[in-house]
């Protein structure tokens, strides 16, 4: 097709650039979401006199959610379609969120645990229907960028989290009530909800025309969005053949373990370190997180340019001799080693999970309900914090080196599938 009819933001002659803007609103919400795990868990360390292994629980049980309800996301999705998927994974959240109220006078961790699993059953839904459908909204070609794109304001929120959260719970005036950010976040999520139950979004089905896309949510025989079989059944095809969907699922996977699990021991690395306190802590934490936002933005428009492939080979080799510094232990460089890694990780996810979809076709849905289980290699973290609290606190840095090598492994393999179908 010529390039008038396909780019970043059109398909078929269709342009899609309103629907992109609506969709990418919600990659900023989770990534909020997301982020506040990482300044709650020091609090509650603080607040409830727990440890390391203990507080991270909050990113088990949020993470869980992630695990139990992508496959259900994803047959939802199927039959439903992606905006109501979304309405319904907004609802989930903003209840969730909500109910930090009531847990509050619970008084309990437990309580809060409850409220944290419902958000990340919610923040399942959002995301198993916003990343492949971003992917959908332009030419294929484009994908990786169009999806690096919309990451990269989710590492916006995440930014914003840790600087105004952080702040909120580790002013040396007040440590902050739990309640009032989650009670702020759900109204907003709740409002964010009910205008995406008004707005009709396309529904791209995979084998149509131009024709046949049109802006207005399908009938109930069409909602599939081109995945005539059960949902069950498109698993199993999956698996059977799609050997690169299958190991760029364990990449994502082994990403997760890594990403997570240092967002949530950075502050207690460096607080641990005798470097900074827990305020000071969370402003360089928010620096890190720019840094990610950074190289999402600038491996999006990279990307447009240089192939995915490429992008994450360079980048895995990256964090890989990043990390490695950061085991080496030499004192402050460590911190630096600690920060390059957020940069040259930033492209990881949104590139794998756009890679790991190349060739599915029909399966798409399907294929990205299994993709968003990854996350709950969160609980990775519980292993860190385990080790930590055992041994010291460089050795549990070994834990993202081993899920950082995978993903080297992964470019490595695409490298040369790519190079032998040049040759």
């Amino acid at each position: 097709m010529d390039s008038q009819q396909n780019g970043l933001f059109r398909r078929n002659g269709i342009n899609y650039m309103v629907p992109f803007v609506l969709v990418t609103t919600l990659f900023f919400l989770w990534g909020f979401a997301r982020a506040i795990l990482d300044i709650l868990n020091k609090h509650f360390q603080n607040e409830l006199n727990i440890s390391i292994t203990q507080s991270s629980l909050i990113q088990v049980t949020t993470y869980l959610g992630y695990f139990l309800m992508a496959i259900p996301a994803g047959l939802f999705i199927n039959r439903w379609g992606y905006r109501r998927g979304v309405v319904f994974g907004l609802c989930l959240f903003g209840a969730g969120s909500l109910l930090f109220i009531p847990g509050a006078y619970m008084g309990t961790f437990n309580a809060f645990l409850l409220c944290l699993f419902i958000i990340g059953c919610g923040l399942t839904f959002l995301e198993t229907a916003a990343n492949p459908y971003v992917t959908e909204l332009g030419a294929p070609e484009t994908s990786t960028s169009r999806l690096n794109l919309s990451q990269s304001f989710n590492g916006l929120g995440s930014l914003f989290a840790t600087f105004v959260v952080g702040q909120f719970f580790f002013s040396t005036e007040s440590s902050g009530d739990v309640v009032v950010p989650y009670s702020i976040l759900g109204a907003l999520v709740l409002l964010i909800a009910v205008i995406f139950a008004h707005v009709p979004l396309p529904e791209i089905n995979l084998n149509t025309t131009k024709d046949e896309a049109t802006e207005h949510t399908p009938p109930p025989s069409q909602r599939g969005g081109g995945e005539g079989e059960t949902g069950l059944g498109n698993l199993r095809e999956l698996f059977a053949h799609h050997p690169m969907f299958v190991f760029g699922l364990f990449a994502l996977l082994a990403y997760e373990v890594a990403e997570i699990s240092i967002n949530s021991y950075f502050i207690n690395f460096v607080t641990g370190q005798g470097w900074m306190g827990d305020n000071t802590a969370s402003i360089v934490l928010t620096c890190a997180l720019a840094f990610f936002m950074v190289g999402r933005f600038v491996g999006s428009y990279i990307m447009r340019h240089v192939s995915g492939r490429t992008m994450l080979l360079i980048c895995a080799i990256g964090t890989v001799v990043s990390i490695s510094l950061v085991l080496l232990n030499i004192g402050r460089l460590s911190l630096y080693a600690l920060l390059a890694n957020y940069f040259f990780e930033a492209i990881m996810f949104p590139t794998i999970f756009s890679l790991a979809l190349v060739g599915v076709g029909r399966l798409t849905k399907s294929a990205s309900s299994l993709l968003m289980m990854t996350p709950v290699g969160g609980c990775g973290f519980l292993l860190m914090g385990y080790v930590a609290d055992r041994t010291n606190l460089i050795t549990p840095f070994l834990i993202p080196l081993v899920g950082y090598a995978v993903i080297l492994v992964y470019a490595l393999v695409l490298s040369r599938k790519s190079s032998t179908v040049n040759a």
